[in-house]
């Protein structure tokens, strides 16, 4: 099949021993009670297969939860999955395999996101040996949405120390409210350009729909940051990630456009520009 035909969001991409694995919100399920994600795999980004379950809802106990954002990172020889369930309120959980194919079981002590915050969105990032988890403090439960990072043991069974602040999605001079004085974080994707500079890309809300805005930072995950002027993608798509091909390409991938039943997921080429990913100059 064709990226045309897979309905996803949030799609994520780890490439990995020559194969592409495609990991996503299941689409259909988006909004309501999901039982299972998938991988599809590629070896060329062109033709993909049929779905494979990887994960699926615990049948010891009733399940009515969201499965959302799914992303596979490899780590000390094994396959990490961060995932959001609503159970019962948003929160990342982190999930285990042997494999990029699963299947994958709970490995965290709980969620991974503070206990009494509603979060999404984690993503995995590593510096200087020191693992964590970048998040997004959601809108619907402070208004004005937030992005978080804190340290996770060595062994991503927990988070340890305190969370600490990235950004506020109302200080992007493009970022508009989705209603009166709310504004959306989503997706946070770390990424470290040839040259060692660290950017961060999100996504969230301007007057066109949907877009993935960049920060920077001189000094690591502890910043201090900065909003890059230019967004990476505002064609009402977003909550992306960037990897790189088995040649070397540097690509970028998102859902696009952000309304149900019609997400589906995109590649964009991208480029290095003085160290920040950008499109790619035509």
């Amino acid at each position: 099949m064709k990226l045309t035909d897979i309905h996803i969001r949030d799609p994520f991409i780890l490439a990995e021993n020559g194969t592409y694995y495609l990991y996503g919100t299941r689409g259909a399920t988006a909004w309501g009670t999901a039982v299972g994600i998938d991988v599809y795999t590629s070896c060329d980004l062109e033709t993909w297969s049929d779905p494979r379950e990887v994960f699926s809802a615990p049948k010891d106990r009733e399940w009515n939860a969201h499965m959302w954002a799914p992303e596979v990172h490899k780590y000390n020889g094994a396959y990490y999955m961060f995932v959001t369930f609503n159970d019962p309120v948003n929160a990342t959980y982190i999930l285990r395999s042997e494999s990029p194919e699963g299947p994958f079981s709970m490995h965290s002590e709980g969620p991974v996101t503070p206990k009494d915050w509603v979060c999404l969105d984690g993503t995995f990032y590593l510096e200087n040996g020191r693992p964590y988890i970048v998040f997004c403090h959601e809108w619907v439960q402070i208004k004005n949405g937030k992005i978080y990072a804190c340290e996770l043991s060595a062994d991503l069974k927990k988070a340890v120390g305190e969370p600490f602040h990235i950004l506020t999605a109302s200080e992007h001079p493009k970022v508009r409210p989705i209603r009166e004085d709310a504004y959306v974080t989503d997706g946070p994707f770390m990424f470290r350009s040839s040259d060692g500079k660290l950017s961060m890309i999100w996504s969230s809300f301007a007057e066109n729909g949907y877009l993935e805005a960049v920060m920077c930072s001189e000094n690591g995950i502890k910043g201090p940051w900065k909003h890059s002027p230019d967004l990476l993608f505002e064609q009402d798509g977003g909550h992306g990630m960037i990897f790189r091909t088995f040649e070397g390409d540097l690509k970028f991938i998102c859902h696009q456009p952000n309304s149900f039943p019609n997400e589906r997921p995109v590649i964009v080429d991208i480029e290095e520009r003085n160290g920040i990913p950008a499109r790619k100059s035509r």
